[in-house]
């Protein structure tokens, strides 16, 4: 399934509407305007929560994590790296999602296992702040997008300031 997202330039509450590949929106992310650490609502068109992000504060390096009704399902973390910048999705069980690629350019993977199952590119769209997500069947679609919104957020928020 391929999505699109905007690439946060500014935005008041950090909200974000993502589209489908025929560009109707399938998913709001309302983000809380005045709270500590990013608080965000990943929602369906009906506003239906499907998950909940919230960043953790006083970490070395960004980390989210992301609930599904009262439960804690994922920790989505920026990894320490000489050479180059690297994401993990945590999720329960042995098959955590590493992310790398230029994220600075949205153009980076998801693999699981060794595999790939994602792809954020520019490239999809002609549009310059646009950006595809294509994601493999049977993947989790709602915490890859989640994540995809945490890493434009910890990658794009020095632009803000």
């Amino acid at each position: 399934m391929r999505y699109m997202l905007k690439q946060k330039i500014w935005s008041w509450g950090d909200d974000y509407v993502i589209r489908d590949a025929h560009e109707e929106p399938v998913f709001l992310v309302d983000g809380k305007v005045f709270s500590w650490g990013d608080k965000l609502s990943f929602q369906d068109m009906d506003g239906s929560e499907l998950a909940f992000i919230s960043q953790k504060l006083l970490t070395f390096m960004p980390k989210y994590e992301l609930y599904r009704g009262e439960h804690l399902f994922a920790e989505i973390k920026k990894e320490w790296s000489w050479f180059k910048c690297k994401f993990t999705l945590d999720v329960p069980g042995p098959n955590d999602y590493e992310i790398t690629g230029s994220f600075w350019d949205m153009e980076y993977e998801f693999k699981r296992s060794g595999r790939r199952v994602a792809v954020v590119s520019k490239r999809f769209w002609s549009w310059s702040d646009t950006y595809g997500v294509d994601i493999t069947p049977r993947e989790d679609d709602v915490a890859i997008l989640a994540t995809v919104v945490v890493i434009d957020l910890v990658c794009h928020d020095d632009d803000n300031d």
